[in-house]
């Protein structure tokens, strides 16, 4: 993607990283997790165990997490132990609360980079929705690092970016772009582009008051693998609704560059359900997706790219999405 020192920055962007979550303990007994199985709202043996590997993937023991160890507290790692005195002041070791700055002050590329993307996504919905005599209030991007709060319950790394819809924030650890090049050769700017215009698109659906009536749709389902569908609609129209921006912001600014839009299908390939569900279980289970297969995840994000036109983006009344 074409950036320069000149692009502007969105200022709607939160830094936690390096804090230790906010003091956040789990509910529950003894601080674990009280996690429902079945039924609405419940989750199945299923999708427990695709959780728990998603957990191992990226380094947690999901046993800490529904025991609750060490009353649900977020432990240091461990220092190496060294005789020589550190002429370091506390303030100075990353993952220390009150280091974010000092993070901040090295290479922090990734950080501007997400920033510069962020002012796009607003200078483009900001457009969209004006021609439809509505404004668009610009959603706050959190980048925390390894847990942290938020209105929907706390927010780990584990789980990929998100949004939440009670806060109307986005949250991001850095450290999920590692992962997604390590674990799923997932690559480049514009990849990285592609999941931030994600999650925004479902700001998009919120403003729109689609992903309300999503939630009443999901609770008046009859069993999870039907409000596990609903879900998959929620998610392909924000594949679809990011192509969509992809495809604005590149009239507006000229971002595109040659093999970034490769880059972009290869991600949104690559994290389909079934792709993801084949590297940590070594089986597909259609019922228990949640974002799409790898083709469904492709197709609407190639609809919104190459239409540039959210009525291209209905993935709720098709038959086969």
């Amino acid at each position: 993607m074409r950036y320069d020192q000149n692009d502007r920055e969105s200022s709607n962007v939160e830094d936690r990283r390096g804090q230790d979550g906010g003091g956040f303990q789990f509910p529950g007994g003894g601080g674990g997790i009280q996690i429902p199985l079945g039924g609405k709202g419940g989750f199945s043996i299923t999708t427990l165990l695709i959780i728990g590997a998603v957990m191992l993937l990226f380094g947690i023991n999901p046993l800490d997490v529904l025991l609750g160890t060490n009353g649900g507290q977020i432990n240091m790692p461990q220092m190496p132990h060294s005789d020589r005195p550190s002429s370091r002041s506390p303030s100075d070791i990353p993952g220390l609360p009150g280091s974010a700055k000092k993070q901040a002050a090295g290479d922090d590329s990734e950080a501007v980079f997400i920033k510069r993307v962020l002012a796009d996504t607003e200078d483009v919905w900001t457009s969209v929705f004006k021609r439809f005599g509505r404004d668009y209030p610009d959603p706050p991007l959190v980048l925390y690092s390894g847990i942290t709060r938020t209105a929907c319950g706390a927010g780990q790394a584990a789980m990929g970016p998100f949004y939440c819809p009670l806060d109307q924030k986005v949250y991001i650890d850095l450290a999920f772009y590692d992962e997604l090049k390590r674990k799923f050769n997932v690559s480049g700017d514009f990849a990285q582009a592609y999941v931030v215009a994600h999650e925004v698109g479902h700001h998009v659906q919120k403003q729109l008051g689609i992903l309300d009536k999503v939630q009443q749709l999901k609770d008046r389902a009859d069993d999870e693998a039907t409000a596990n569908q609903i879900q998959v609609r929620t998610e392909l129209q924000a594949d679809c609704l990011a192509g969509v921006w992809a495809n604005l912001n590149d009239q507006m600014k000229k971002r595109l560059q040659p093999g970034d839009v490769e880059e972009a299908l290869n991600a949104a390939s690559q994290i389909g359900d079934d792709m993801i569900q084949k590297k940590m279980t070594g089986r597909v289970v259609p019922d228990a997706f949640t974002h799409g297969s790898a083709a469904q995840r492709v197709r609407w994000f190639k609809s919104g790219l190459e239409s540039g036109r959210m009525d291209q983006c209905d993935t709720f009344n098709t038959a086969n999405p």
